[in-house]
């Protein structure tokens, strides 16, 4: 059968298949990241929140988003944390 004939319910499949296999293979990496989330927070180095904001901050940064949307991140974790 070539991908011509293929009807949408055979891509739907498809789909579904690939996109399970990903979901699969990122798990052990989702549980990496709550694990260092947990251990940064027991440690007492950083709150859940500045974690939210780092996390921000680096989305920002590999979006390459606008610097004062970037500033605003930076001065909200600067006075959480007591300046950089």
């Amino acid at each position: 059968m070539s991908n011509q004939d293929k009807t949408k319910e055979e891509y739907v499949v498809k789909f579904i298949k690939s996109f399970d296999a990903n979901e699969q293979a990122m798990e052990p990496f989702k549980e990496h990241r709550k694990d260092l989330r947990k251990n940064f927070t027991e440690n007492g180095w950083l709150s859940p929140a500045e974690m939210r904001h780092a996390v921000r901050a680096y989305r920002m940064i590999k979006k390459d988003e606008d610097f004062d949307s970037l500033h605003d991140i930076y001065d909200k974790l600067s006075k959480m944390i007591g300046g950089f």
